[in-house]
């Protein structure tokens, strides 16, 4: 939102406030309905489990807490973990490399334009879900392989989504 002409010194102090920001709501967050089911049925089928968010590690860790998955959670990455932050690949890539995969061995979910162009970017292919606020058509343009309403709705379609085989089956 501030612009590349932005004063980058003050950088450390908004993100402060972010995160100050941020860490007041922690008690309302909820997982998305279906999610660490999803992220289960996922594992379960031989997928090696990433989490790659644009957020802190503090953050992350919250959120991996209310997600409550860590059994189907094989590693994560943050922004913590990266130099620039989605819609570079960074994120994507350390991702990848913490799974010891290959782009074309791997599918991302995200729920934002910027995750669709990270992956797409990254060479891998994106499931995009409707709860970041994008429309389907945006997240189409940007390069989204399929689009779900949401998790649920992808944990219900697993079967028939680039999800649904695992990357032993897929084409080498």
């Amino acid at each position: 939102m501030l612009g590349e002409e932005r004063d980058r010194g003050q950088e450390g102090d908004i993100s402060s406030a972010h995160q100050a920001l941020y860490a007041r709501f922690w008690p309302g967050l909820r997982a998305f309905a279906g999610a660490a089911d999803l992220l289960r049925a996922v594992a379960a089928l031989g997928w090696t489990v990433v989490l790659a968010s644009s957020a802190s590690g503090r953050d992350l860790q919250m959120m991996r807490r209310i997600l409550d998955a860590d059994d189907a959670v094989t590693t994560a990455t943050s922004a913590d973990d990266v130099e620039a932050g989605k819609p570079a690949p960074d994120l994507v890539r350390a991702a990848l490399d913490k799974a010891g995969a290959r782009a074309e061995e791997a599918v991302f979910i995200g729920d934002t334009v910027w995750d669709v162009q990270s992956a797409a970017t990254a060479g891998v292919p994106c499931i995009a879900v409707l709860s970041g606020g994008w429309s389907e058509l945006n997240l189409r343009a940007a390069g989204a392989v399929e689009v779900r309403e949401d998790a649920a709705t992808l944990l219900t379609g697993l079967a028939h989504s680039s999800l649904g085989h695992p990357p032993t089956e897929r084409a080498a």
